[in-house]
């Protein structure tokens, strides 16, 4: 996670002392408002509406998009599982996808799934590996499906000398605790198109229609309230300063981290979709009990182990059921919709295979050193282990 520090102290401090927590209490003058700026022009967007949580950006994105009952929504099999729980929020069900050796959703897999009532891909930027969004912007002009990039977990990334989250239909992003800028929590929306800006506001704010906003046709609809206050506004415009210094960091020390893995014959860096902005790391073992052993490693985890970013482990989506019998996105759905294990074995396969790396983006250098002697140490034992010589 970012440092968070005087720059946020002070700017929580100035909008207590005004006593305006609102995040409409200064209009275009407030921290929120700035953000949101802000972040547009790093994007390179039109429009950027913060909520309050990756979830609901998400949410509000599909309900701006006006995805609803019967549509079908195109997940990875490995995110965070409110990517799949999203659809279901609206009326639609979600599709699972496998993965590639890039942690990112398999382009080819996406064809294989898309039936005529599939309405929208989100493809998902992984731990700071970002998905094959040439690939994926293709398929979707081919069909004429919408593209929801769910960027929370890659927030200020590069695909290509573009930022991801302003490439496809949709962006979204997550502020919480683990992300690339945190505010506790908290998330955005972002987009090019002005009706959908129109509708995601609509959506995030029941009072809309009274707020002092640019006159719009869009019809007014219900929505939620998932307003983010001042507070929220101000550490977020407190720590985008500190986006880019810290993908920097994480970019200057991939190659000497990847480079520990160069030559190996049983383990290798996994693909990524654009090099050039490499920003994490993880590795692809031929043997999954290898894996596992080189995940207990301090600074090192398995992929297959990490609870609810795994499919197998989303209840709430497997087990098809809702709050109200009534009320279940399946029962609109056309077909059947089925999870079943073994579908997708390809990604239980190389989830069971790979490790993430930390780079250590808050470490100093000293403790970054001794970082890598220890995976360094680590990958020597599973060598020897390999070649029968004592560990």
């Amino acid at each position: 996670m970012p440092a968070v520090g005087i720059r946020e102290l002070a700017n929580l401090s100035m909008v207590i002392a005004r006593g305006e927590l609102l995040r409409y209490a200064r209009g275009k003058d407030g921290y929120t408002a700035r953000f949101e700026d802000r972040l547009a022009r790093l994007i390179g967007v039109r429009h950027v509406l913060t909520v309050n949580s990756g979830s609901n950006a998400l949410i509000t994105a599909m309900a701006a998009a006006g995805i609803g009952p019967g549509d079908e929504v195109l997940v990875p099999a490995y995110t965070w599982v409110a990517t799949a729980l999203a659809p279901l929020a609206v009326g639609a069900v979600p599709v699972l996808v496998n993965i590639d050796a890039s942690l990112t959703i398999d382009p080819q897999d996406i064809e294989r799934q898309i039936t005529p009532f599939t309405k929208a891909i989100v493809p998902v930027h992984m731990q700071n590996v970002v998905c094959d969004m040439d690939a994926i912007m293709a398929i979707a002009r081919r069909h004429k499906l919408l593209v929801i990039e769910d960027a929370c977990q890659a927030v200020g990334l590069r695909y290509k000398g573009r930022r991801v989250g302003g490439i496809g239909d949709l962006g979204v992003f997550s502020f919480n605790h683990h992300k690339n800028i945190t505010a506790g929590e908290g998330g955005a929306v972002l987009t090019n198109d002005d009706r959908y800006f129109e509708r995601a506001r609509m959506f995030h704010d029941p009072g809309a229609f009274i707020r002092q906003h640019a006159p719009t046709d869009e019809p007014l609809f219900s929505g939620l309230n998932c307003r983010v206050s001042e507070l929220t506004g101000a550490v977020l415009h407190a720590q985008l300063g500190r986006l880019d210094p810290l993908l920097k960091t994480l970019h200057a020390r991939y190659p000497g981290v990847a480079d520990l893995f160069a030559g190996r014959p049983h383990c290798r860096p996994s693909p990524h979709h654009s090099p050039e902005d490499a920003v994490a790391l993880s590795v692809l073992f031929d043997d999954p009990e290898e894996a596992r052993i080189f995940g207990q490693t301090r600074g090192a985890g398995r992929l297959i182990d990490t609870g609810r970013h795994v499919f197998t482990n989303w209840e709430a989506v497997l087990c098809k059921r809702s709050f109200h019998e009534r009320m279940n996105p399946h029962q609109w759905a056309h077909r059947d919709i089925t999870y079943r294990v073994e579908d997708y074995q390809a990604t239980l396969d190389i989830l069971s295979r790979t490790c993430r790396v930390s780079l250590g983006a808050q470490y100093p250098a000293p403790v970054m050193l001794l970082q890598k002697r220890t995976l360094r140490a680590a990958i020597a034992r599973l060598s020897a282990q390999r070649d029968g010589a004592p560990a």
